[in-house]
């Protein structure tokens, strides 16, 4: 995605900005992954 940031503020980092953001999807992916990981888990060990 592409984001034109030509008028933007001269102060603001916007390459960091997109890497942490893309960095917080990642970990929000990941995080999704392990919590229904388990949930299989303890269905099928629990029940």
């Amino acid at each position: 995605m592409s984001v034109d940031t030509s008028g933007g503020h001269s102060a603001m980092d916007y390459n960091e900005h997109d890497r942490t953001y893309l960095r917080f999807l990642r970990i929000s992916k990941y995080g999704i992954i392990a919590i229904i990981a388990l949930l299989a888990l303890m269905a099928y060990f629990l029940v």
